[in-house]
């Protein structure tokens, strides 16, 4: 059975109880809020955990949820939280006192207003507008796998204008709902950054009865790229297990390359600059 939080996911806006109650239980839903995996906004509506301080503070402001805090109420991945909720106010309002928050002057729709936050589309094509382009791909790629479509992405970033727009489109032209990871989005968008094409999201490898899915893969240069996260191998027989997938790719003649967060984030250049002398390695290019 779905839970209660994830139902409220799904939902991308608090919940009322019979909402909640509907797709789980009563006791399942006081039993997410005894955990804290659930928060209650005020009688009757339920949201979830550290989204209902900076709900309050849009309703202050008389707005909607926007751009990285939308993002988290649509859990899409963020390298780090808003230290001020975004909010979108309507545009004839003059600012007045209010919580610590970064403003916005939009419109926004009646289905924006009822939520309290902005669509999925629209959240990702804001967050794309003030993100660096790794961050702001991680977020794309996070939301075409909760049912944002590619051509509906594509047809909102041609359709900005203004600032952060040029960053909007480039963003939605990159998108790829097959990623597995933020790490890994953060990885390939690294790759498009600095010129080093042909890595596709979940390449399968398949030598004989062997399968196994990499994180990146260059199919021309059978190369793959693992973006290994801190909880990556959990014990001795995951780490055995992992073992053996990579002597296998190796063995179907595959050259595998791990990058984690730190060499992602920390030492970009050098992941670069590697990545790129494998490939060349394997092609027999210069580039």
């Amino acid at each position: 059975m779905v839970s209660v939080a994830e139902i409220l996911r799904l939902l991308g806006r608090p919940a009322t109880s019979a909402e909640l109650v509907a797709g789980t239980s009563r006791k399942a839903l006081a039993s997410a809020v005894r955990r804290g995996e659930v928060e209650r906004l005020r009688r009757g509506i339920y949201t979830l955990p550290g989204s209902a301080a900076d709900r309050m503070t849009a309703v202050a402001y008389d707005g909607v949820l926007s751009h990285l805090s939308a993002a988290r109420v649509w859990n899409l991945p963020l390298l780090a939280a808003p230290a001020k909720p975004h909010v979108i106010v309507p545009v004839k309002r003059r600012p007045r006192p209010g919580p610590p928050a970064v403003l916005h002057w939009a419109g926004v729709s009646a289905d924006e207003r009822r939520a309290g936050t902005t669509s999925l589309l629209r959240t990702v094509l804001d967050c794309a507008r003030i993100l660096p382009f790794a961050e702001a791909l991680a977020v794309a790629d996070a939301a075409l796998t909760r049912g944002l479509h590619a051509e509906e992405l594509l047809a909102g970033a041609r359709a900005l204008r203004g600032p952060g727009s040029t960053n909007a489109r480039r963003v939605a032209a990159a998108a790829d709902g097959r990623s597995g990871s933020f790490l890994e989005s953060m990885l390939r968008a690294l790759l498009i950054s600095n010129g080093v094409p042909g890595f596709e999201p979940q390449v399968l490898v398949s030598a004989g009865p062997f399968r196994a899915r990499v994180d990146l893969g260059h199919r021309d240069a059978r190369v793959a790229l693992e973006a290994e996260g801190f909880e990556f191998h959990g014990s001795a027989t995951a780490f055995s297990a992992d073992c053996g997938r990579y002597d296998e790719l190796v063995a179907a003649g595959w050259l595998v390359l791990r990058f984690t967060y730190q060499h992602v984030l920390g030492d970009p250049g050098w992941v670069v600059a590697t990545t790129r002398a494998a490939v060349n390695r394997r092609t027999g290019g210069s580039g």
